[in-house]
């Protein structure tokens, strides 16, 4: 089965979201090109999070014929998603829940608290994951949330990233084997790593990119520092077919093609 991924399209009312809301519908007419099985949004769906946000990004997205899977992000408000997008909250009102698609088993945890950019994972939500986790171990699972719980090496991003908020989360996943990996957003770079020993594959946004950014800030420098660039928006394509996720990262727009397989020869003809 085919996963797209798209993250942080921050769709607002605001001027600088009709930005967004062309590179959004610009990555949307990719993936009807590919037509995956299922669609992972995790998280930043909006800017402002006011209902009309909502509303707004269903019309963007309904081009899309696969399910939709949506995932909170911190600049989301968890009761407007829920009404906006009538998702099913868990029981303690977060968006926690659980899909199947195909063989594979989809968790979506929510890891936000209102008002901290960084991620958060609480006793109750630990538990909805523990629960879910014990009931089927021999089911391929997959975990999606909007925050990487790992330092990524650019300094302003990594606020709250870990702390006991993560360690919770590592606690909770810690010698599963059924779970294939972790998918997030949040970092506006695509980024792989490992996670209490799973992997962790951060997605590029749709919206524009963070810089990537490694030298250490604690030194200082004598020139101004980019943080934002408008490289093109990006997606990510998971593929399962029973045994690792293997993932890919894509851009979409236009693209120079340089060579082509031709149909009758097969061989490949430059452009």
């Amino acid at each position: 089965m085919l996963i797209a991924q798209i993250t942080d399209l921050h769709i607002g009312g605001r001027a600088v979201s009709e930005l967004n809301v062309a590179r959004l519908r610009t990555v949307v007419a990719r993936l009807v090109e590919i037509g995956p099985d299922v669609v992972l949004a995790t998280g930043d769906l909006t800017e402002g999070g006011d209902a009309s946000c909502y509303r707004r990004l269903k019309d963007l997205l309904a081009p899309l014929s696969a399910p939709i899977l949506p995932v909170m992000g911190n600049h989301d408000l968890r009761e407007v998603f829920i009404e906006g997008l009538g998702v099913e909250p868990d029981g303690d009102g977060f968006v926690q829940y659980e899909a199947q698609s195909g063989g594979l088993r989809i968790l979506v945890l929510d890891t936000v608290e209102t008002g901290r950019h960084g991620g958060a994972f609480c006793d109750r939500r630990a538990a909805w994951l523990t629960t879910r986790l014990e009931a089927r171990p021999d089911t391929p699972t997959l975990i999606a949330l909007h925050h990487p719980p790992v330092k990524s090496g650019i300094a302003w991003m990594d606020v709250g990233v870990d702390g006991v908020w993560s360690e919770r989360l590592a606690a909770a996943l810690a010698a599963r084997p059924q779970v294939v990996g972790l998918i997030a957003g949040h970092l506006h770079r695509p980024l792989v790593t490992q996670f209490a020993g799973h992997p962790l594959i951060v997605a590029p946004p749709c919206a524009p990119q963070v810089v990537l950014d490694l030298e250490d800030e604690s030194r200082g420098t004598d020139r101004d520092r980019p943080r934002i660039v408008e490289e093109d928006p990006g997606f990510a394509l998971h593929l399962w077919t029973g045994g690792p996720l293997t993932s890919h990262f894509g851009t979409a727009g236009e693209h120079r093609v340089l060579a082509t397989l031709d149909a009758r020869t097969g061989r490949i003809r430059a452009q």
